[in-house]
């Protein structure tokens, strides 16, 4: 069970699923089958580094926008079912933030865009 995060990016507040620890990092997005079309997962990384991304169990194709820890997408990447290779930032990033794939193009979100992380401690 994750907890929820509100993200804010070109005046839309978009309600996430929060992957904020060790744990539930490592989960993720694997074994669902489908996902709703505004639903996602943000990954906090705790501190600032250099991270990668991977689909082991990942049934749907995603998109994983790297986010700097002020809030600014440093790159989108697509990410492919059942891939093990690595998908890396370019830059050190705090967040990771995780769509079904094409979600970021349809809602105009792009590199350069800043993220306003809101995070609450509700369940």
């Amino acid at each position: 069970v994750f907890t929820q995060v509100q993200v804010k990016v070109k005046q839309q507040v978009y309600s996430l699923e929060y992957a904020n620890n060790f744990e539930s990092r490592a989960q993720g997005l694997m074994h669902r089958e489908n996902m709703c079309d505004n639903c996602g997962m943000l990954f906090n990384f705790q501190q600032t580094r250099y991270a990668g991304m991977w689909m082991k169990n990942t049934i749907i194709p995603l998109d994983v926008a790297f986010i700097r820890a002020d809030g600014k997408i440093t790159d989108i990447k697509a990410m492919q079912p059942h891939d093990l290779t690595t998908v890396s930032s370019s830059e050190q990033i705090l967040f990771a933030w995780e769509m079904n794939q094409g979600w970021f193009v349809k809602n105009a979100i792009q590199v350069g865009d800043t993220v306003i992380i809101a995070e609450s401690n509700k369940p």
